[in-house]
């Protein structure tokens, strides 16, 4: 019996986005809120909740820039998605 694996198109195995998510920590992400403010930031941590934490954070309400943060802790169960910037 052979085994068959799939590839993406770059030649790398599928992954998960929690893979995705540990590999860019450290990375500039974008993270928006089911209420429609984003926030852009340096992730620092991540967990199987999806709690964020972000430094060196900006906040966007309606595509301005509304406030400059240190460090942002950010409860999973408000986002929406997490991109990295």
């Amino acid at each position: 019996m052979s085994s068959i694996k799939k590839e993406s198109s770059s030649g790398s195995e599928n992954t998960g986005p929690s893979v995705f998510l540990s590999e860019i920590i450290g990375s500039s992400v974008t993270v928006r809120l089911h209420n429609g403010v984003e926030y852009l930031g340096n992730l620092q941590s991540i967990d199987g909740y999806m709690n964020i934490v972000l430094d060196e954070t900006k906040e966007f309400v309606g595509g301005d820039q509304a406030r400059n943060y240190g460090d942002v802790f950010i409860r999973g169960n408000n986002v929406l998605y997490i991109s990295e910037a």
